[in-house]
């Protein structure tokens, strides 16, 4: 009777019998419970001072104050053994979070401390109950295009190199939106910061939208500086944040609670990707990420446990049109480098050695040049003075000619003067004058 409680329609049933004076025997058999908890239950009932009829008009709460004993938490306060395993109960949780400590260790110095100590089981047993009050969960509700988690699954997928036969490891970024749990998984061929970029651009395609704000562990490719108040972040990252206008947030250290979401995406992910692939040989990476898309479609689109809705769903009735817009193009990895315009009023881009022009007016001044695959951007003091489409041509020059000075204007025009130049002048003049032109250049 005190390991289980009676249920109240049991209680209920009691008191009717009672009141048609049946024998506590025949009432026991009646209810389907033993004798002395209907003996103890009668008792407790008659001890109350009120009639059938009031007792069975009670409500749950009222009659099981009378039926139940209320909890009693034991008292330790006279167990010696107690009081001394509970005063070093908090150097024990703190000492288990250290490399290399184990229970077994903990309770042999206990042992030697204490003369009348526990046995190891039940340290052991003591130590579980105490953590289960200090590792308590708390449910959060999320708002809806609020945030992306992102994580790195922490076992690896492979495809095998056709040309060499070599097993390729590959990480996997996995990315959800907590609201819907709405998932994205992809190999990446390293971890590697535009490796990571590249797979956010996609991730937020697959999505169709931008969340507000893209929170991830201390990840080296993120996080430059972890610290829990102020974080420092990688430039590369800052420039893919203002590009779709997201806001970087960072967890704090070894907290991988503060992303809990993504970490049970992550645990899913084993369950509903790797182990359904866990038997196909793929020979590259497109490969290998095709099939972890089928994979991915399925999880989107399985319906919850006990719901009537998948993620997918979800995500698309509730969430995908609170999504900030995508921009026109996706966010291209920028560098920076300083450059000394030289006397040439060029500065030369060391990557593939190839030069690019400035106006003449900031030779010998030190210029901060950001480029990507497409663009050269020049800038003086936070201002931009030169835009270039990027070239690949080793040692060769891009000149704009309004960056030359006047001399080197004529001259550069006088080099023009060629006879397709005369030819396509006289072509805007008229046919006749096209002929002419012809016959003077011969």
């Amino acid at each position: 009777m005190a390991n289980k409680v009676t249920p109240m329609q049991q209680i209920r049933l009691l008191i009717q019998l009672l009141e048609k004076d049946y024998s506590l025997r025949a009432i026991a058999a009646e209810i389907n419970l033993s004798r002395q908890p209907t003996t103890e239950y009668a008792r407790r009932l008659k001890k109350s001072c009120l009639s059938w009829e009031q007792l069975r008009q009670l409500p749950d709460a009222e009659l099981a104050a009378i039926v139940y004993q209320p909890a009693v938490l034991p008292d330790f306060t006279d167990n010696t053994r107690r009081v001394e395993f509970n005063a070093r109960l908090a150097y024990f949780q703190a000492e288990l979070k250290r490399t290399g400590v184990t229970k077994l260790l903990l309770w042999q110095e206990y042992k030697k401390e204490c003369p009348s100590h526990y046995q190891y089981t039940q340290f052991c047993i003591l130590l579980k109950e105490a953590s289960r009050t200090t590792q308590a969960s708390m449910h959060l509700q999320h708002t809806p295009a609020a945030m992306v988690m992102v994580d790195f699954a922490g076992d690896k997928m492979q495809y095998v190199d056709k040309a060499t036969g070599e097993l390729i490891n590959c990480p996997v970024l996995v990315a959800v939106l907590p609201f819907s749990k709405y998932t994205f998984a992809m190999a990446l061929p390293n971890a590697s910061i535009p490796q990571v970029i590249t797979a956010m651009n996609r991730c937020l395609f697959f999505f169709g939208g931008v969340p507000h704000s893209f929170k991830t562990d201390n990840m080296k490719q993120v996080v430059s500086k972890s610290c829990r108040y102020e974080p420092e972040f990688s430039t590369a990252m800052q420039q893919w944040s203002l590009h779709y206008n997201i806001t970087l947030l960072a967890t704090r250290v070894a907290k991988p609670r503060d992303k809990g979401a993504v970490e049970n995406e992550v645990k899913i992910a084993y369950q509903r990707i790797y182990a359904p692939l866990r038997d196909e040989q793929f020979t590259s990476i497109s490969e290998l990420n095709a099939a972890i898309t089928r994979q991915l479609h399925f999880h989107n689109q399985k319906l919850f446990q006990l719901k009537d809705h998948s993620r997918q769903q979800l995500f698309e009735q509730q969430e995908q049109l609170l999504l900030q817009p995508l921009p026109a193009e996706s966010f291209a990895i920028k560098h920076q480098v300083l450059a000394k315009v030289q006397k040439n009023y060029h500065i030369t881009l060391g990557e593939n050695y190839h030069h690019y022009s400035v106006p003449y007016q900031y030779i010998g001044k030190k210029v901060s040049v950001v480029y990507d695959a497409d663009y050269v951007e020049i800038y003086f003091l936070q201002q931009r003075i030169a835009l270039h489409r990027r070239s690949y041509k080793k040692h060769d020059f891009t000149t704009t000619g309004s960056h030359m000075p006047d001399g080197h204007q004529s001259y550069a025009t006088q080099l023009g003067y060629t006879p397709t130049y005369f030819l396509a002048q006289a072509a805007g003049i008229g046919p006749a004058v096209h002929q002419y032109m012809e016959q003077v250049l011969k």
